[in-house]
């Protein structure tokens, strides 16, 4: 059942109570679970917290906690299948989901008893109603069958009530059919509702305990969002408005607090920034090229597109050798109308989407970073696969390098965020060179070969979701075939070598007027159940397998 008082029927029924916290492995999850966390500990609630990458993570876990913990807080995962069914908890078990996911499953959303849904409302969510999906038993007595014998009015009653079971076996299969309809357009395609990380702030802010921390991660956690493709461009502006009001709230200051900001300091602002990754930790030439949206644009595989990239940095009148410098190295009079000049000249080579609403961090004197700089970094380390590390280990970095104490975490991050970014252009170069990406008639398809160049970086979920939209985007830029260029694309690549298997994902026609809507996850369960191939439908997110 979906709450409507998070504060009374959610948060004052765990405080006092041992909470188990169920983390999926993304960084909007990451950051609900940072300001549940400050909530958490600013009201002494004792808690165990336990990451979890996919259904099957979470069924264990579930599995060894269930006698200790009656409370369970699940963030980015759950909403979607019926929990009830796959975890078979004891009657006394209560789930307090936080989800994006969406649509959400029917069973959870009329459960009244064990399943409470921390979900914004005003999201589209489009609900059946009750008795569309469910209807009570009836008992179907088939009764006795005449032997003729009896007198002329009992068999007549008889005969009624052979008409009367008719009609109601035949009303009862039209309700099924009719079900199954309403059921399968509820549930075709998957998309994304709020992000969880505002949902915990909004808590938080209700409560009257909302920190410039907890803003900041809820700041992070909506541009994972926008980053990795999941919402539209209306629903990011609209959640980026709202975050924006309480900035100003927290961040306003005067001249006299200005000149004593301390050390520890923190300041949040508002930015219409560039839409460039990471190009204040590079270079400008390096952002460019490794940038999915401006590599797409000038169509760096091509000798032609590096020309473009040439003649574009001429048109800015910025010297060779300042744009190949870290960005922090540039000369202060070249950066201070950098972004005018770069969006002056971006509007004449076509590109008129490179700068975007977002936000900016201070952490005491020097240290500044773009939202989208952090969600970067934190995706690097959640998705590492450069030390001998289990998943875990990796969870636990990222979720510690979203606190403004682990600086040497983040910046660890954005080293490693630069070789992904590096690692997803080389592979769409590689790609689209090599005539990899293969037209199947209803979508693209391409498959990573084993002995790829960063091919095990793509066994990763989120690395290759990102690799995936960016050879998307790329593709449709390049070809010219204007029927390709409306195609979805499915994309696979080696996940286990020794156990054989391999990781797919779906991904929708890249369109501007693309709702975000992904029909890929009941697509591989229909694929699947034809060919009788063996799949684990493990992934959070349905349109990955």
């Amino acid at each position: 059942m979906f709450l409507t008082d998070f504060r009374k029927e959610f948060y004052e029924v765990v405080v006092g109570q041992r909470v188990l916290l169920l983390v999926a492995s993304d960084i909007d999850a990451l950051c609900a679970c940072k300001i549940l966390q400050a909530l958490f500990q600013c009201d002494h609630v004792q808690y165990t917290l336990v990451p979890v990458s996919g259904w099957q993570e979470l069924e264990t876990a579930f599995l060894e906690h269930k006698d200790q913990f009656k409370y369970f807080v699940l963030l980015n995962c759950g909403a979607n299948i019926d929990l009830l069914e796959i975890l078979q908890p004891e009657e006394d078990t209560l789930f307090f989901v936080c989800d994006t996911h969406r649509p959400i499953n029917v069973v959870n959303v009329y459960n009244e008893t064990q399943i409470k849904l921390l979900v914004k409302q005003d999201d589209d969510l489009e609900i059946p109603a009750y008795d569309d999906i469910f209807r009570e038993e009836e008992e179907d007595d088939s009764g006795n069958e005449s032997d003729g014998s009896e007198p002329a009015g009992k068999r007549r009653r008889f005969e009624e009530e052979v008409v009367e079971r008719t009609m109601k076996r035949r009303e009862r299969r039209e309700w099924e059919a009719r079900r199954q309809e309403i059921l399968f357009d509820y549930e075709q395609y998957e998309y994304h509702g709020t992000s969880s990380a505002m949902m915990m702030f909004d808590l938080a802010w209700i409560m009257s305990k909302d920190l410039n921390d907890m803003l900041w991660w809820a700041v992070v956690g909506l541009t994972d969002q926008w980053i990795q493709d999941r919402i539209t461009q209306m629903k990011y502006v609209t959640d980026v408005g709202t975050l924006q009001r309480h900035v100003t709230r927290h961040n306003h200051r005067n001249g006299d607090e200005e000149n004593s900001l301390s050390i520890d300091c923190m300041r949040i602002a508002f930015e219409y920034d560039l839409c460039l990754a990471l190009y204040q930790h590079w270079s400008l030439y390096e952002s460019l090229c490794n940038t999915c949206y401006t590599s797409a644009s000038f169509k760096l595989w091509s000798v032609q597109g590096q020309k473009r990239l040439q003649e574009f940095l001429a048109d800015m009148g910025l010297p060779l050798k300042q744009v190949k410098q870290k960005f922090h190295s540039m000369d202060i009079s070249l950066k201070e109308n950098l972004r005018e000049i770069i969006e002056e000249s971006a509007n004449k080579f076509g590109m008129k989407d490179l700068r975007v609403q977002t936000f900016s961090v201070h952490f005491g004197f020097k240290n500044k970073f773009l939202a989208s700089d952090v969600v970067y970094a934190t995706v690097a380390l959640i998705e590492n696969v450069e030390k001998e590390e289990n998943r875990t280990d990796n969870f636990i970095k990222a979720l510690d390098s979203l606190s403004r104490g682990n600086l040497d975490q983040l910046l660890q991050g954005l080293e490693l965020a630069k070789k992904q970014l590096c690692a997803i252009q080389q592979t769409v170069a590689s790609c689209i060179c090599t005539n990899l990406v293969i037209n199947q008639g209803p979508f693209l398809y391409c498959y990573l070969m084993e002995g790829t160049p960063d091919v095990r970086l793509f066994s990763r979920p989120i690395s290759l979701c990102l690799l995936t939209k960016c050879l998307l985007k790329s593709f449709v830029s390049s070809t010219r075939n204007k029927r390709c260029k409306l195609l979805p694309m499915v994309m696979a690549a080696p996940m286990n070598l020794e156990q054989g298997t391999v990781i797919m994902v779906g991904t929708p026609p890249h369109t501007e007027s693309s709702d975000k809507k992904n029909f890929f996850g009941r697509a591989f369960e229909k694929a699947a159940e034809n060919t009788n191939s063996r799949t684990l439908h493990n992934h959070f997110d349905m349109s990955s397998e």
